[in-house]
């Protein structure tokens, strides 16, 4: 059986956008990341991604945010990994009114969905997301955001373990050092997910942003 074309693949009605932590604390101005905020910012995620929501709210594709804040006093927040620890070092997460937990500036939009994660490294695993999807009669996730370090690929083996297609936008994700990240969609990611740009899904969806 022929693989499905990417058009078929993100067909509005049958996928939706995730954008994974790409919100102020991370990948803003003053982010408690720097080396990511900065990575962020030299391959132009945020800009890029403005567009892409854009094209995805034009062809009535869902747009979810899928976010990283804390409970009111942390309640239930991980503590099993380094990474955690580093993430509440740097002020990254924060409760669910803080600026930093909020979408990235200019990202949101009529009709985008907000859903925070409390736990854990995935919305699949730590959200109502995979349940909220499959009532929609979501197939395919169209993964963006950071990091290609660690958010990422659980995304993505989430997602196949799931049962989703998952397509990652090569040039909507972002880790560090940039090199790294691009090893790791040239090396692993490409063999779970259909690789597509932000241009070529913004063709699919029908033309320019």
């Amino acid at each position: 059986m022929a693989a499905p074309s990417l058009a078929e693949l993100v067909a509005p009605g049958a996928c939706a956008l995730l954008l994974q932590e790409v919100q102020e604390g991370v990948v803003g101005r003053g982010g408690g990341l720097g080396e990511l905020a900065a990575a962020a910012e030299a391959a132009g995620l945020v800009p890029r991604l403005v567009q892409l929501t854009a094209a995805a709210r034009r062809a009535g594709v869902p747009v979810l945010h899928c976010t990283a804040a804390d409970l009111p006093h942390a309640f239930g927040a991980n503590h099993n990994a380094r990474l955690f620890a580093a993430a509440r070092r740097s002020a990254v997460i924060a409760g669910p009114e803080d600026r930093r937990v909020q979408p990235a500036a200019g990202l949101l939009g009529d009709g985008d969905l907000v859903l925070p994660r409390h736990h854990g490294l995935s919305p699949l695993s730590g959200t109502q997301l995979d349940s909220l999807l499959r009532n929609e009669g979501v197939r395919t996730v169209v993964i963006t955001g950071v990091s290609l370090n660690v958010a990422i690929p659980n995304l993505v083996f989430d997602a196949v373990n799931r049962s989703y297609q998952a397509v990652v936008v090569t040039d909507g994700v972002v880790g560090v050092p940039l090199e790294y990240g691009q090893q790791v969609v040239a090396h692993s990611l490409r063999l779970l997910a259909t690789l597509a740009t932000v241009a070529e899904l913004i063709d699919a969806w029908g033309g320019a942003a």
